[in-house]
């Protein structure tokens, strides 16, 4: 790069326009309604353990069977999203997540009878909710392949991250939004409408996603400056010679680069904190406060209103150490670093949870901001490293490997629960499973310190 790019990349900043922000904000909305499809089935599994009589295994079952899916599709999406293109796979995987969410519905039929699954008896309402949990993991899976490509295509390096915590903030506006919503509706029409009618907010999306959005080279509404300001650190130019087909990458050339392995177990120890806080919250307040159905609302959108800060404040942290000389490696990483040591709060959850609910709700809320300020900075490593047509191949990798470490967590939960509540020592469940989410992020940031001490970006693919 020439010593005069920044001064001009400065000099585009002053007069390039916004249209960028408009798909970063197409992003958030499909982040929002990734999260309201996959938050529906806990904030009614309270109600629905106790229509079928599931136990914390079984619910453990079905909440493992979307992060199984979940976690071989992303390696599978991210190569799709690569070889079809950015538009064409966010069509794709909406539609099969917005059909998978309406499947939720029709759950039971769909189970039809009693099979046995790992020697035991599974009941139909178990194997139809599985069913339902497959196919919208297929098609959800699509979502941050997608997305980070589509931000390492508009955004230049220094706005990456930025950006991804600003979409990743639709997690959380999906997690508020869902315990405001789904008891409502399901308090009004039953819980196969709460299924139904948020599952719809798919299709209104991807119609405008298909009016607004189009490669930057071919987006009529992108300025000339503004696409030059997106290109103003690409370290080599986007567009292949004319005639010449793109060059193919696969999986194991991927795997022979540090950089993959070190992505890949930092998602292993971290994408199963979230979804446990996720998928097992409206459990936790229901099993140690007796909360259920609206009760829970107000707590749970206090603590997700948390995460917003953690994501978008997170997003811009690094640009504090890049504006003081760091490279966007190191200061990324020096970010999570601090980012890191915050879910230690967690560790207080159980002890100070007897004074009251609020306590461990803000504290988990402390430790969930943190994750998310942590997710906005390692999608970005990816993108920081890997060429753009590599992007959502090594995130699909990095995702499949988050699933398994989502997989483990889960069932790991279920049976711990299942013991201590056998014991009638619920709490010490708990803390045992807060103390391992509070400690992850120091254990994944260490590991991937050591495989990539030094930011080397990779151009021989």
């Amino acid at each position: 790069m020439n010593l005069s790019e920044p001064v001009n990349a400065q000099a585009v900043a002053q007069s390039v326009g916004k249209y960028r922000w408009t798909i970063c904000a197409l992003l958030f909305f499909a982040t929002t309604v990734n999260y309201l499809d996959r938050q529906v089935l806990s904030l009614l599994a309270p109600a629905l353990s106790e229509e079928f009589g599931w136990s914390n295994t079984d619910y453990a079952n079905i909440a493992a069977a979307f992060q199984f899916v979940y976690a071989i599709s992303m390696l599978f999406a991210g190569r799709v999203v690569d070889k079809i293109g950015t538009k064409a796979a966010y069509v794709v995987a909406i539609t099969v997540w917005s059909l998978g969410a309406l499947l939720h519905a029709a759950s039971v039929p769909v189970g039809q009878a009693t099979v046995a699954l790992f020697g035991l008896a599974v009941a139909p309402s178990i194997v139809g909710f599985m069913i339902s949990r497959a196919v919208l993991a297929v098609g959800e899976a699509g979502n941050f392949p997608a997305a980070i490509k589509a931000t390492a295509e508009y955004f230049p390096k220094k706005e990456r991250s930025f950006a991804t915590g600003i979409f990743n903030s639709g997690a959380n506006v999906g997690a508020i939004l869902a315990p405001i919503t789904v008891p409502v509706l399901a308090a009004i029409w039953g819980w196969q409408a709460a299924f139904i009618m948020i599952g719809m907010l798919g299709f209104i999306w991807m119609s405008v996603w298909l009016w607004l959005y189009d490669k930057p080279e071919q987006q009529k509404r992108l300025s000339a400056a503004e696409l030059a300001y997106i290109r103003s650190d690409a370290p080599v130019p986007v567009a292949a010679s004319a005639g010449e087909p793109a060059k193919k990458v696969s999986w194991f050339q991927l795997l022979k680069y540090r950089q993959t392995w070190a992505f890949a177990f930092g998602k292993f120890m971290t994408d199963g904190v979230w979804w446990f806080f996720l998928f097992w919250l409206p459990t936790y307040l229901s099993a140690q406060y007796g909360m259920k159905g609206e009760a829970i609302v107000v707590p749970l959108a206090v603590l997700y209103s948390m995460t917003m800060v953690g994501s978008i404040g997170g997003g811009w942290f690094p640009s504090y150490f890049m504006s003081r000389g760091y490279a966007p490696y190191d200061g990324r990483m020096k970010a999570m670093l601090m980012i890191a040591f915050v879910p230690l709060v967690v560790l207080l959850a159980q002890p100070l949870g007897a004074i009251s609910y609020w306590i461990p709700v803000l504290l988990i809320g402390v430790g969930a901001s943190a994750h998310q300020a942590w997710s906005a900075n390692i999608f970005t490593t990816v993108s920081d490293m890997f060429p753009q047509k590599s992007v959502a191949s090594v995130i699909g990798i990095g995702g499949m490997a988050g699933g398994i470490g989502g997989v483990a967590l889960t069932k790991l939960g279920g049976w711990v629960f299942d013991y201590y509540k056998k014991v009638n020592d619920i709490g010490t469940g708990y803390m045992i499973m807060f103390a391992i989410c509070a400690l992850a992020y120091l254990a994944a940031w260490v590991v991937m310190k050591a495989l990539v001490p030094r930011h080397k970006e990779i151009t021989d693919l």
